[in-house]
């Protein structure tokens, strides 16, 4: 039987939780206007400092995008609103959203402070645009992740992965990153309270809470170079490669949406 987090610890994370929120609205009002290496390192501080209130331990695999590597777009499958999180502690990046996570109170000013790339996914042609800010973000060498499958799963399965938002790489020039996101119990069982599927952000956090220990193992897989490749060549190969990595079956679906984000 799965150990429970008694509910005193689960208090003082809570506690210790919306103190967290609060520093990093302090944080971002200065973050757009530090330098570059700033930002990132309080991104990842922030990040994994998160992290520990909630007790998630990070293991990173692979060999991350280095500053040797001037464009680099990462391409991760999408269980949770954790992966954010994970992804900033483990790699500094900038995401992609939808519209409406703009307009949410404190999370939609974080987004904002922070340089998310907001698309109106009801608009197929604001996809041209938004590939633009993509490739203009990757072209100052900052990273920047798409989440293609469009909504996240239990961690059981992987969802088709759209190929609009990978044309970004396309036109920058930049390596595409399969990243493979994994979170288990302590028992090292597939973690599904750690999943945002069909619940809301207070439920979500509350089975997050009760968690003893949550690990987050998440996979950087060997870049893919675009070369001659078109937008759904890399959609495929990119979950071709993390669904071996993550030993998953690909749940296809015939037409393509016109955005690929992370879901609120």
């Amino acid at each position: 039987m799965q150990k429970v987090a008694p509910p005193l610890l689960r208090f003082i994370r809570f506690i210790r939780l919306l103190s967290h929120v609060v520093s990093g609205l302090l944080q971002s009002i200065v973050y757009p206007h530090v330098p570059l290496h700033i930002q990132k390192k309080l991104m990842q501080n922030w990040a994994t400092s998160l992290l520990t209130i909630l007790n998630i331990k990070l293991q990173c695999h692979g060999k991350l995008p280095g500053i040797e590597i001037p464009r680099a777009l990462l391409a991760a499958n999408h269980v949770s609103w954790l992966d954010v999180c994970v992804l900033m502690a483990a790699c500094p990046t900038r995401f992609v959203a939808k519209t409406e996570i703009s307009h949410w109170p404190i999370l939609g000013l974080l987004c904002r402070n922070v340089g998310t790339l907001f698309i109106e996914r009801s608009k197929r042609s604001d996809t041209m645009r938004i590939n633009q800010q993509i490739s203009d973000v990757l072209e100052v060498s900052e990273r920047v992740t798409v989440f293609p499958e469009g909504t996240t799963t239990n961690g059981k399965q992987l969802n088709h992965f759209h190929a609009s938002l990978l044309q970004s790489a396309i036109t920058a020039d930049a390596l595409l990153y399969p990243v493979a996101i994994c979170y288990r119990t302590a028992a090292g069982s597939i973690c599904e309270e750690a999943a945002y599927v069909d619940s809301s952000l207070i439920v979500s956090l509350q089975a997050i809470l009760r968690q003893t220990c949550i690990t987050s193992d998440v996979t950087f897989i060997e870049p893919i170079q675009c070369g001659m490749k078109n937008r759904r060549e890399l959609a495929r190969l990119a979950e071709k490669e993390i669904a071996h990595t993550l030993l998953l079956p690909i749940s296809h679906k015939q037409t393509e949406k016109p955005s690929d984000l992370p879901i609120g």
